[in-house]
């Protein structure tokens, strides 16, 4: 396999991503650096860039204190631009994965701005997803790129992580679902009358949201997620899994138990969801990763 190095043995492709992509720290230990698009975020009246000087514990710590709907803009076509000129003085080889197209505009300004900076040679990917399923795609990349894969494997092996892979996510509100107009203001608003617990995931046809079942309390949300895992993948024996949340962890230690009781478990470490994507679902968010074991085995 011919690998992609620089003029220095370097390896020389580059990783950027959005703050829509989850990964936790030992995720991303030993991995070639991981550049970020800047995203804002304001809340009580201050603007933060978020993982920059706004941390996920910090985040979720002002959204209760301050009870306040925190808003947020996605990166634009110059915050790219500016990004990828930088790397471009380093390296011309930039691959760039992003959430989905079907739940932000984010991938198509980055397509914009790598036709305005010609010295730059930008692979888009368009992951489908978002979190910690986004984050495997990134991690995968990374680990791909380290190993010195050339692009068109890399670009396969993304491919088949993103086939792999699904996730699941339920919350105790859907207020800030409702007020970030990320489903209809009617669905939203008959959902909390009626107080019906969602549990959601990410269309691989459209990579748009899509209600997979409805509870009526929180804990059954949670048990009916668990077996919607296990429903994705009937031939599997032993699953890879991450538990997602935003502050919630009494939530996903009762998703971690009703997982276990269901199927053999390879977990990966939690992760907290970030700051951007945390203004849309709040700190009740409870979710999951999960793929296969066999990915594993995918992965340099």
């Amino acid at each position: 396999m011919k690998k992609i190095t620089s003029s220095n043995g370097v390896n020389a492709m580059q990783i950027v991503t959005d703050r829509g992509c989850d990964l936790s720290p030992q995720q991303l230990e030993g991995l070639p650096p991981i550049h970020y698009v800047p995203m804002k975020l304001t809340l009580a009246g201050k603007t933060y860039s978020s993982g920059e000087d706004l941390s996920s514990e910090e985040f979720y710590r002002l959204l209760e204190e301050t009870g306040e709907y925190p808003t947020t803009s996605q990166a634009g076509t110059g915050d790219f631009v500016e990004l990828y000129r930088r790397l471009a003085q380093d390296d011309p080889e930039i691959l760039s994965i992003h959430i989905s197209s079907g739940l932000s505009g984010t991938l198509n300004s980055a397509r914009v701005a790598a036709g305005m900076v010609p010295e730059s040679n930008v692979t888009i990917w368009d992951t489908m997803t978002l979190s910690a399923p986004e984050g495997w795609q990134v991690e995968a990349a990374a680990r791909a790129i380290k190993a010195g894969w050339e692009l068109k494997e890399i670009i396969a092996l993304l491919e088949k992580v993103r086939n792999l892979t699904v996730g699941f996510f339920t919350l105790d509100t859907m207020k800030y679902l409702v007020h970030g107009g990320r489903i209809s203001h009617l669905k939203g608003l008959l959902a909390s009358l009626l107080n019906i617990r969602p549990v959601i995931s990410v269309s691989k046809e459209d990579g748009r949201y899509v209600t997979m079942a409805q509870e009526r309390t929180f804990r059954r949300a949670i048990q009916r997620m668990a077996q919607e895992v296990i429903k994705a993948y009937p031939q599997s024996r032993k699953l890879r899994l991450q538990l997602i949340h935003g502050h919630n962890p009494a939530g996903i230690e009762l998703l971690r138990e009703a997982m276990e009781n269901l199927v053999e478990c390879e977990w990966l470490p939690p992760v907290t969801v970030g700051a951007v994507l945390g203004a849309h679902t709040g700190s009740s968010l409870v979710g999951i990763c999960a793929g296969p074991a066999e990915l594993a085995d995918l992965l340099p």
